[in-house]
């Protein structure tokens, strides 16, 4: 590989574009892969792993990489399309290493890794050769000298003690340094995770933070992580969660769990969950959420503009207020129609909602299939319709993404087909 410097640092390559050979972007450099050879060698770079259009993410070796210049990265020949799966031998060094506490090996104290450098040695192969690290305390530094709290240090591989660097960045270091991240982007990173570290690192989320990813989550996987929590934890999370979600993830779960887990949960979480449950699955009332926004016809613009703005709603939710007799707590009084979001934007804020209500647009039944509830979604461009039963009460919503949840393949969070020029690599630079 050619580079206009015999060094470069990973912090400064992630995010860069990478390019095949002919110019055409391939994706977004996202980390690279490492393996620790011994205490007595630096880890050697096996390859860089890189997002393609999707969000998915794939492996690209070492050997494939012929350029790092100019703001860019430049790879040779087939590229694997197959999604990324680390191995048990492999570290991902953004992911892993960095903001990693780690000892000096004279003795000197604690550092945390703020990058790290890639040299190439004589025989091609790339290896870890520096390490730049922000030191924690006041403590004799390696030549003996005085540094202070807080130094910014580079130092050689074989300054930094390696005894653990199998062991993966400490979950909770992880969930700091991601705090910001999207909860799908969140969950797409869980899903590269092996099993052990998925668990490791989903356990250290706050309650309504995990409950946010578990919702963007592959079943499998949601299982696995909801049945390493402990019953207790299991139950606060499913609170946390949409009603919706937390019946699809309990009705994956044994009958004898899910009943355990109904029963830890607080009663009113628990009967809006139990009421979903008893709907076959596919049907309009089976995927629903029975907590849209409802008001009385008495209520005033102001009061439902208001409403829409609780930071918890989903655009989708926020997008209408359903009016209804009293009680409003579903199942509600005789539904009497909706309001959208425009329509309150454009009437003054002291009107009742009783003058301004859309009463052409039927509700859907909750018995009704999939296909009726997105036809009737796509006839009258809708992002939320409600849902009522056989007496004509209102007993939900359901919104365009329950829709597509649906609709889509089971395995739409990790489906692998992906329309790319570059076919499957040759013998030798397959990965995961």
């Amino acid at each position: 590989m050619s580079s206009n410097s015999s060094k470069v640092f990973i912090a400064r390559l992630l995010g860069l574009d990478v390019f095949d050979p002919l110019g055409d972007r391939l994706g977004r450099l996202r980390d690279v892969v490492v393996i620790s050879r011994s205490l007595t060698k630096p880890a050697q770079c096996v390859g860089v792993v890189v997002e393609v259009p999707g969000k998915r993410r794939v492996f690209v070796p070492m050997t494939r990489i012929t350029a790092m210049e100019s703001g860019q990265i430049i790879c040779s020949g087939l590229v694997n399309m197959r999604r990324f799966q680390q191995r048990g031998a492999e570290i991902l060094v953004a992911a892993e290493l960095f903001d990693r506490r780690v000892l000096f090996a004279d003795g000197s104290g604690h550092a945390v890794v703020e990058d790290i450098g890639l040299s190439q040695e004589r025989g091609g192969d790339w290896i870890i050769s520096d390490y730049f690290v922000r030191r924690g305390e006041h403590a004799s530094g390696i030549l003996g000298l005085r540094r202070s709290r807080g130094e910014r240090l580079l130092v050689p591989w074989n300054a930094i003690i390696h005894t653990a660097l199998h062991e993966p960045q400490a979950a909770t270091t992880y969930v700091a340094a991601h705090d910001e991240m999207k909860p799908a982007d969140f969950a797409d990173a869980l899903h590269e995770m092996n099993d052990k570290r998925r668990v490791e690192v989903a356990s250290e989320l706050q309650d309504d933070r995990l409950a946010d990813v578990l919702q963007e989550m592959p079943d499998d996987e949601q299982v696995q992580i909801l049945s390493a929590l402990g019953m207790e934890r299991a139950a606060d999370v499913l609170e946390e969660m949409d009603p919706d979600d937390a019946a699809d993830l309990l009705s994956e779960l044994s009958e004898d769990t899910k009943h355990a887990l109904l029963e830890l949960m607080e009663p009113e979480e628990a009967r809006d969950v139990r009421r979903l449950l008893e709907y076959a699955e596919g049907t309009a009332g089976s995927m629903m959420t029975p907590v849209p926004v409802i008001l009385s016809p008495e209520a005033t613009v102001a009061e439902a503009l208001a409403s829409v703005r609780r930071e918890e709603l989903s655009p989708a939710l926020a997008s209408t207020v359903y009016v209804t007799r009293p009680p409003l707590e579903t199942p509600t009084g005789r539904y009497l129609g909706a309001v959208h979001i425009q329509a309150l934007l454009r009437t003054p804020p002291p009107e009742s909602l009783g003058n301004i209500l859309d009463t052409h647009l039927a509700p859907i039944s909750d018995m009704a299939d999939v296909p009726e509830v997105a036809r009737t979604l796509a006839t009258y461009n809708l992002t939320s319709l409600g849902v009522v039963n056989d007496a004509g009460r209102l007993v939900g919503a359901v919104t365009v993404d329950d829709v597509l949840d649906h609709l889509l393949p089971e395995d739409w969070r990790t489906h692998d087909d992906h329309t790319a020029k570059n076919p499957p690599a040759k013998n030798g630079d397959t990965h995961g």
